[in-house]
């Protein structure tokens, strides 16, 4: 769903890439891989390129960094994606604004991340993580720490769809939209960097 969003033969930056997952399955021509945890991009950086030389592309590039400082030039990329961890940006408006600055014109950011339609959305959302996401992740993990704990509480301070849909316009984005997925748990955003 993802993938038919982003330019095979452009340049692609996925900001927040973690462990590569998203990255690994990734068929284009050129694909930069940012996180700020200099682990996930350990583990990321061969996942990820042993999967792309099988598959006949390029090594990707890993950059240690962070959304609201990306440390790229202006008009730089095709396309840019995150997948998964627009929630965990400390300063979304000025991590879209930085996507905004490194986007050639014309070219989408694509966004994917847990849906939270309105506020009574948003409570069972949280109810539901909680209780089953928290406790089944509890069980596979087998530890009381487990990481995905975090995405609770990442959750509870994340917006709604539209917050993002018009925050996208506020920087300067046009056609900005929102396609809710997978029975109501995540969010498809898209919009345009203008020509």
């Amino acid at each position: 769903m993802v993938r038919d969003r982003l330019p095979r033969d452009g340049r692609v930056l996925e900001v927040g890439c973690g462990p590569g997952s998203f990255a690994e399955e990734f068929e284009g021509k050129e694909l930069v891989c940012l996180d700020p945890i200099p682990e996930m991009l350990r583990v990321a950086e061969p996942r990820v390129n042993e999967s792309r030389k099988l598959n006949g592309f390029s090594e990707a590039k890993f950059v240690e960094g962070k959304a609201e400082k990306l440390p790229f030039e202006d008009n730089s990329f095709d396309a840019v994606c995150s997948l998964f961890s627009f929630r965990d940006w400390y300063d979304k408006r000025k991590g879209l604004a930085q996507v905004y600055r490194v986007l050639k014109p014309g070219s989408s950011v694509v966004i994917v991340d847990p849906a939270k339609i309105n506020k009574i959305h948003g409570f069972l959302g949280w109810l539901w993580m909680r209780t089953w996401v928290g406790s089944y992740a509890k069980i596979v993990c087998k530890q009381d720490n487990h990481p995905w704990k975090w995405l609770t509480k990442t959750y509870v301070h994340f917006g709604t769809t539209k917050d993002y849909t018009k925050m996208l316009e506020e920087v300067g984005f046009v056609n900005s939209r929102a396609k809710v997925i997978f029975p109501g748990m995540a969010t498809i955003w898209q919009a345009e960097k203008p020509e």
